[in-house]
């Protein structure tokens, strides 16, 4: 019997792209599952566009947010509502693969995981292929402490397992805080090196900002995890080290 899964999805002002990302949840041959959604606060036609097919299909549920609060505020509100053994996540500008639960949640009930992610495909706003992003194929929160490197449209985590946990309520980089947090219940996460997603790499993007990203994760490291100013200072290093080493 198929476990339900609730699937996390924050929206604001993604008219262009909300559609693409439900078809490609409603085209998943693993049936089991609850999409909600909760807008924060969008300006656009998001919401209106959400509301067609939340009247055509029950497993579908909205909720707003009377302010603009942020990703991970919006995401929390939805794990708050949700029902589901499993919660998995997927921004309102990204998409799956139609076999990426029914793959996915086979890999973590086989391999008794508490938390799994994959690979996932970029493309441009446009839609254009730009690169693949290989999922490592084991972390611990030692080496999650060096950089990101769970995709947030991939992961998925085991409430039975681990009981419903939050993302912090900070602007940016919340869903790494929030893998750190699982890591510290469950002793390592298993990634799929197929790719099960595809994630919409946008203007707006922090990962487009390396200068951005790295005052994002001394927040992490000195808000979230409150290390000293010395230990901070180390990761942050680390991040650059295996940032470079990567490029090169």
């Amino acid at each position: 019997m198929e476990q339900l899964v609730s699937i996390i999805t924050p929206s604001y002002n993604c008219s262009d792209f909300i559609e693409e990302t439900i078809n490609s949840i409603i085209n998943q041959t693993y049936t089991n599952w609850e999409l909600i959604i909760t807008d924060d606060c969008s300006t656009d036609s998001t919401v209106s566009k959400i509301q067609k097919y939340a009247q055509k299909d029950s497993r579908i549920k909205l909720s707003q947010l009377k302010s603009n609060y942020g990703a991970g505020i919006a995401r929390n509100n939805s794990i708050k509502d949700a029902a589901g053994r499993y919660i998995a996540f997927c921004d309102s500008d990204d998409q799956w693969t139609p076999d990426k639960l029914e793959k996915q949640i086979k890999f973590m009930q086989e391999n008794d995981l508490a938390l799994s992610y994959s690979s996932y495909k970029v493309i441009g706003e446009d839609g254009t292929d730009q690169r693949e992003v290989m999922a490592p194929q084991r972390v611990t929160y030692r080496t999650m402490l060096r950089n990101n490197y769970i995709g947030c449209l991939t992961a998925v985590y085991d409430t039975l397992k681990l009981g419903k946990v939050y993302m912090p309520e900070i602007r940016k980089r919340q869903d790494w805080a929030l893998w750190l947090s699982i890591l510290k219940k469950t002793p390592y996460a298993l990634g799929i090196q197929e790719n099960l997603a595809i994630y919409r790499d946008r203007s707006t993007s922090i990962s487009s900002n390396k200068i951005d990203l790295i005052k994002y994760n001394w927040n992490i490291y000195r808000q979230v995890e409150g290390f000293s100013r010395i230990k901070a200072s180390f990761y942050i290093i680390q991040f650059l080290f295996y940032y470079l080493k990567k490029k090169l």
